[in-house]
């Protein structure tokens, strides 16, 4: 059982990717850069406190962050006001945020932000660089040090898909209907190391793990991580877990963190306890991230314990029972089990893109 004074001492923060996007006809515009101009140049009434907007990978990307975070009520209050503040400074320069894991209707270039790490990655990736227009939902959760980090993971592998499926949002690729769920996840698994992390057996053979990988051309060189669905940080105290697409409300984003705290308190239980990870193979892995990102929660999963093909809602169940002990202990049991099963009654945000599509109007804008 994990401790009530324990598990609401954890922290959690959460990273926002966005699409910026034609306020007429949807298309990916790159105006990263005019959007934080805009912001920059506004009057706050905060006195200008609070986290920058971000660039990202491509010009057509912008991040939102909140602070550090102690329970969910005041992750949605900095979740709400990330949003609104990108909204408003996105309108500023003549556009509009999209929530959206893929971009639904094709641009016609794409610029990648010139950022020393991002032209080293170009130069390494190519073409994929330019092809990789995808945003995510990023949880941070504080842990002791980086060998806990390290040990979390391995617990948490069999999970990811499960946060993957409740997170699904991105069935639309330049103008057509993928079929999948998730094609975020598609596009991502053929980067390098961009799947369900291996099991680690320290901290040492993680970095080591990664600096081979950097050694051997894999990564940039001037890569400080690989880009594992879960990762310790090499900056803060946290494992960050990034297996979800951006999701189109604030309730599902605070979906996403509330499990991923109890996920990552739950496992740190069981380090304690010396309990082992789940002996998840790779190739069972990475058949259930498929799985997740080709159906969502509405079709089969690979059930997180057994491997055995269920509906994609009894693995939600098994996550909540999962994780049931470290919801209570933290306060959030009734909120995260009334967000999830939202969800699994309305489907994703892929599966309302699909309902509300209409001619040239394929996504859910903020």
């Amino acid at each position: 059982m994990v401790a009530v004074s324990a598990a609401r001492e954890v922290t959690l923060g959460v990273e926002e990717e966005f699409l910026l996007v034609d306020a007429v006809d949807g298309a990916p515009v790159g105006g990263g850069g005019d959007v934080l101009d805009a912001d920059r140049g506004r009057h706050r009434p905060d006195g200008g406190a609070g986290r920058e907007l971000q660039r990202e990978l491509l010009s057509t990307m912008v991040e939102t962050s909140t602070g550090v975070c102690t329970d969910l009520a005041g992750l949605r209050a900095e979740l709400a006001a990330a949003r609104a503040r990108l909204d408003r400074a996105a309108r500023k320069a003549g556009l509009r945020p999209l929530a959206s894991g893929t971009a639904p209707m094709a641009a016609p270039a794409r610029a990648v932000t010139p950022t020393r790490h991002y032209r080293q990655m170009a130069r390494l990736y190519g073409r994929l660089t330019d092809e990789t227009e995808t945003c995510g939902c990023h949880v941070h959760v504080g842990v002791p040090d980086r060998e806990s980090a390290v040990a979390v993971l391995n617990h948490l592998r069999p999970w990811l898909p499960v946060l993957l499926a409740l997170s699904a949002n991105s069935p639309y690729h330049q103008g057509a209907d993928t079929g999948h769920a998730s094609w975020r996840t598609l596009v991502l698994s053929r980067w390098p190391t961009h799947q369900i992390p291996p099991r680690f057996a320290s901290a040492e053979q993680y970095d080591r793990t990664v600096a081979t990988l950097r050694r051997t051309g894999v990564l940039p060189s001037g890569a400080t991580n690989a880009y594992w669905f879960a990762r310790p940080s090499n900056h803060l105290p946290t494992v960050e877990v990034r297996v979800a697409d951006v999701t189109p409300s604030v309730d599902e984003a605070v979906l996403q963190a509330g499990l991923t705290r109890a996920l990552v308190t739950t496992a740190l239980g069981a380090v304690m306890r010396g309990r082992p990870a789940p002996r998840l193979p790779d190739h069972m892995a990475g058949a259930a991230l498929w799985t997740a990102a080709r159906y969502g929660v509405r079709g089969p999963a690979l059930h997180p314990e057994t491997g055995d093909r269920v509906p994609a809602a009894e693995a939600v169940r098994a996550l909540l029972d999962r994780v049931r002990p470290a919801l209570e202990a933290s306060g959030d049991a009734a909120e995260v089990r009334e967000l999830a099963q939202g969800v699994l009654a309305r489907g994703t945000g892929a599966d309302r893109q699909r309902r509300r599509a209409a001619p040239g109007t394929p996504w859910t804008v903020l």
